[in-house]
């Protein structure tokens, strides 16, 4: 069991695949990109199934979500999945993605095991996709989403961030069209992950923003307190439903009192929040032939310094010297 000083299990692990991604979100990293880490400083396949063996048979994690950067650029991805989905007791898997490349792999990777997946979109119009993301592949993620949820990787959850100036009108219109098509939209702040340190609490979308303007078009009444569990989105019945929205308030809403996460990066250091300063290193105990019991014990000694919360509310906060594409989102 991953327990922390404060009595939270975590069950829940994000695996990083990759730092790289084929998009330049204004929210994330600069138009040139960054320096991609090294092809030998990367977990191997057989490294990151180790690990995630460890966690679900030897640590108690029962969901397991591939991240990136963006995992579909990771050429073994199908086979990690299908290896992943042969452990026992077999863990939830899903996976967030920018949606491209999906609509060439969803079935496949229904195929290997895939349970469902995320994807991001954070607006309906094409020259502001390509404004906020600097690429032209608006019609791509929109035919990855119609792949996924063809291929059963349901139910399919849609991710946005809204930027002012940029988006910040489209949330009503965002969710019609995610009801319309059977999709369950997230809307997310802005979290102060982006590699140029750019993020200002003053000039971020808040939850109660993006409910007042969801309210000018919808009904929405708040789910039972007890379907949320640890999940970090609340989550509102859209006229009565059956659909749903969810909003993530990371930053004016933090849930950091429920959270059940562990994160693993693309260079196999042990995360215990998206904004801890600290890592733990796993890659070198695996590399000089650490046992899995000695690896599950670095595990557990990690999660047990994890701290009550993300600190975002403290004046001194400080942003994590890596932007979110190394961390895993």
């Amino acid at each position: 069991m991953l327990i922390d000083t404060y009595g939270r299990v975590a069950t829940d692990l994000r695996v990083s695949l990759t730092d790289r991604c084929n998009l330049r979100c204004t929210y994330c990293m600069p138009e040139e990109g960054l320096q991609w880490l090294a092809k030998p400083d990367l977990l191997t396949d057989d490294e990151i199934v180790r690990l995630v063996g460890i966690a679900v048979t030897g640590l108690g994690v029962t969901e397991v979500r591939f991240t990136g950067g963006e995992p579909l650029l990771r050429p073994g991805l199908v086979g990690i999945v299908e290896r992943c989905a042969a452990l026992a007791p077999r863990p939830r898997l899903s996976l967030t993605t920018n949606g491209i490349g999906l609509a060439r792999t969803a079935r496949a990777l229904k195929d290997a095991g895939l349970d469902r997946v995320n994807v991001s979109l954070d607006t309906l119009r094409p020259e502001v996709f390509t404004a906020m993301t600097r690429r032209k592949r608006h019609q791509d993620v929109l035919d990855g989403l119609a792949a996924a949820h063809t291929a059963g990787l349901t139910p399919v959850k849609v991710n946005a961030v809204l930027m002012p100036g940029r988006n910040d009108d489209e949330a009503p219109g965002l969710l019609a069209w995610a009801v319309e098509r059977g999709y369950e939209l997230r809307f997310i702040e802005q979290m102060p992950l982006d590699a140029q340190h750019g993020w200002k609490r003053d000039g971020m979308i808040t939850a109660e923003a993006i409910l007042a303007s969801l309210r000018t078009r919808f009904t929405l009444s708040p789910e039972a307190d007890d379907e949320r569990g640890s999940a970090p989105a609340e989550r509102w019945i859209v006229d009565g439903g059956p659909a749903r929205v969810g909003v993530i308030g990371s930053v004016t809403r933090p849930f950091c009192a429920a959270c059940d996460r562990t994160r693993l990066t693309a260079d196999g250091q042990v995360r215990t929040c998206l904004f801890a300063t600290e890592e733990s290193d796993l890659r070198g105990a695996l590399r000089s032939g650490a046992t899995d019991e000695e690896i599950t014990g670095l595990w557990r000694t990690a999660m047990w310094g994890k701290k009550a919360g993300s600190g975002l509310d403290d004046p001194a906060f400080l942003q994590p010297a890596r932007p979110m594409s190394a961390i895993g989102g």
